[in-house]
């Protein structure tokens, strides 16, 4: 028979065996899954981002335009207009969060298209 102590040994032992299996099965260290995919996303999704709040600082000045790590965040009269989002994940187009609408897009977008949106706000 065996007694409640060795129980526990196996059991410790049974555990200690599926953690270094789980372990050297993971994930290496310095290597994701889709590293290459996810950091060509988000490099993409920042550029995107970056020349965006370019086109709008330069064809709607009355906005002001504030950069958020995923976002942009258009305000005016210190009031909350609009937040534009770059994500291909979600489908293109305007939804809300509370009351502000927020825009998404595949890429970058042209002046014609941001004056369409930034006129359906109104």
């Amino acid at each position: 028979m065996i007694d409640g102590i060795w129980w526990l040994v196996i059991l410790f032992v049974v555990i200690a065996a599926l953690w270094l299996l789980a372990k050297s099965r993971g994930v290496k260290a310095g290597e994701t899954s889709n590293s290459r995919h996810s950091k060509q996303t988000k490099t993409t999704a920042n550029d995107g981002l970056q020349k965006t709040s370019a086109l709008l600082k330069q064809y709607f000045p009355n906005y002001r335009v504030t950069r958020k790590a995923n976002h942009l965040l258009l305000s005016q009269q210190d009031q909350k207009v609009a937040m534009i989002t770059m994500d291909k994940k979600v489908a293109i187009g305007q939804r809300r969060l509370g009351s502000v609408p927020v825009i998404n897009y595949h890429r970058v977008p042209s002046r014609a298209q941001l004056t369409a949106n930034l006129q359906d706000m109104k």
